[in-house]
């Protein structure tokens, strides 16, 4: 268990926190690119990390992330009206037409003459906005340690090769991580989902998830996170290995079944209460077919069905995530609740806001999640105490993958499956 300081100093991620401070440090996803679709396109109000920021994309096609809040008389820029390329481009808050670029600069105060130098002393908070992959990403720390873009493998395959979606979770950031570290919980939670979801269903390891109920894990710390190897009996003198990458902070990629698509996510923190479960499917040897991307749609796999207009999920806490109980005496679902997602975000939120760490009880099969946050609490020492870099900011540490391996019984699953661990251009996943 964790201590209660411990627990506050993980779970707390605004600004001036060491955890914060740890985010901030990173490329992080934001918004789908759909989200801003055009030059001069409606602002989009987010909230990252506990600040509230508004993303442009104004009439000159510039894009960026800069404080919510008019510096005037704190009016919410969203209201604002872009200026024309004629004009300049920027936008303008619509109550006393004060203007500001997409990187925070004041560029007009019609109430000051403009040889005063008012607007010059004027600055918004910014931060950088750049697309890759279907995703706009931003960095939020100090500039001169901003480091180069990320290059995880589902955002730099071919568009057509994957999806990506995002959804509201009403917790803390930590537990839905802890959940994509859990690997011993499918076997019980999604083991009905194995069998009828059309993106996990029909692959040769599920038999191994369903007769080993009692996994052994190995955790393997590494430079920039974890690999938990998740160990089932198999036939004769093999193990089914299930491993699964952890990166700084907040990356998980679910093991490959078969020749589905693989799966992944990130847990970003709005606030200290609420997460964006960001959720990618890809392949990295062809692309997805139109039966999968329909699922995906569908809010099959690990991805989910919305509050139309919105990106909370259908199934949410005011209505008991539509939980069916004649499903779950039936066997349909273990739980009740549809979707591989939403059963775990239903059992995630149902522990609160916060978790209180305190209170439970682990066991060996939560080893992932015990070094995890001892590697996350030495991260944040070392850059807190010792000024050290945070671990994992570079792309080659995003040159991971899972995997899904049978490996004979006297070998070592890291070094055996070392090849199947690293990015293969244009090859798929080592599955079963």
């Amino acid at each position: 268990m964790l201590k209660k300081e411990q627990n506050d100093l993980l779970t707390q991620t605004g600004p001036g926190t060491p955890t914060g401070e740890l985010f901030r440090r990173y490329w992080l996803p934001v918004l789908l690119s759909r989200e801003l679709p055009e030059p001069g396109c409606e602002p989009v109000r987010v909230q990252l990390l506990s600040e509230r920021l508004l993303a442009i994309r104004d009439e000159n096609d510039n894009v960026g992330l800069i404080d919510e809040f008019c510096a005037h008389r704190g009016v919410s820029l969203w209201f604002g009206r872009y200026d024309s390329k004629e004009e300049g481009g920027g936008i303008r808050c619509p109550y006393h037409g004060w203007k500001y670029s997409v990187d925070g600069r004041c560029l007009d105060v019609p109430s000051e003459p403009e040889e005063s130098g008012f607007r010059d002393r004027v600055k918004l908070v910014s931060y950088p906005l750049v697309e890759r992959g279907g995703i706009y990403w931003t960095y939020m720390g100090p500039p001169e340690l901003q480091p180069p873009l990320p290059e995880y493998e589902f955002a730099m395959v071919p568009s057509d090769q994957s999806f990506i979606s995002k959804r509201v979770q009403e917790n803390n950031w930590m537990q839905a991580l802890e959940g994509g570290i859990d690997s011993s919980h499918v076997s019980w939670l999604h083991r009905d989902s194995l069998k009828s979801d059309p993106l996990f269903k029909g692959a040769a390891g599920n038999k191994y998830n369903m007769t080993d109920l009692r996994p052994a894990f190995e955790v393997v710390e590494t430079d920039t996170g974890l690999l938990v190897g998740a160990r089932r009996n198999a036939e004769e003198d093999k193990y089914y290995w299930r491993i699964t990458p952890w990166l700084m902070p907040c990356f998980t990629m679910v093991p490959p079944r078969g020749d589905h698509p693989v799966h992944g996510h990130f847990w970003v923190p709005i606030d200290d209460e609420n997460c964006w479960a960001w959720s990618f499917d890809y392949h990295a040897a062809r692309p997805l077919t139109e039966a999968e991307v329909q699922a995906m749609e569908d809010g099959k796999g690990i991805h989910v069905r919305y509050v139309p207009g919105t990106f909370r999920p259908l199934q949410n806490k005011d209505n008991d995530y539509l939980m069916d109980r004649a499903a779950q005496k039936a066997g349909r679902t273990f739980s009740g609740v549809e979707g591989i997602g939403m059963q775990d975000a239903s059992l995630q939120e149902s522990m609160g806001a916060i978790q209180d760490r305190t209170k439970e009880h682990l066991t060996a099969t939560d080893m992932g999640i015990v070094k995890m946050r001892r590697a996350l609490l030495k991260a944040v020492k070392d850059m807190q105490e010792e000024g050290a870099a945070p671990p994992g900011t570079l792309p080659d540490a995003h040159h991971v993958r899972s995997a899904a391996v049978l490996l004979p019984r006297d070998q070592f699953f890291k070094d055996a499956a070392a090849d199947a661990l690293r990015v293969q251009p244009g090859q798929r996943h080592a599955s079963v």
